[in-house]
């Protein structure tokens, strides 16, 4: 069996620009199935126990949100893989420039082929 991610979940702050962005660039893959959401309580998606227990990979826009979620969900995090893409809040949904920078800083943790 594999050991490349089936499985992944994009999250950011609001889940408004960036993980929908993500979410929606990944959805038309057939290797994996993608969700989205925010870490913020106002979030459009607020994360949820259940999204990261789905999750086989996590992946953050950036340093803060490895930390708040480590925070507010560090029982439901054993075992998960967490990447942190380094992609700042400068992007606005579905902006070629974030679609060309999440394909390029996602496309090591996606099945080959």
């Amino acid at each position: 069996m594999s050991s490349q991610p089936k499985r992944i979940l994009f999250l950011c702050s609001q889940n408004k620009l960036r993980s929908p962005t993500a979410e929606a660039v990944f959805a038309e893959r057939a290797d994996v199935e993608v969700d989205s959401a925010g870490l913020n309580n106002d979030a459009i998606v607020t994360l949820s126990a259940e999204q990261l227990e789905w999750a086989d990979l996590i992946v953050v826009m950036e340093k803060a949100h490895r930390n708040r979620l480590n925070r507010k969900f560090r029982t439901s995090l054993a075992g998960k893989r967490i990447v942190v893409l380094n992609i700042p809040d400068d992007y606005d949904y579905m902006d070629p420039e974030l679609v060309e920078l999440l394909d390029r800083r996602c496309s090591p943790f996606f099945p080959a082929g």
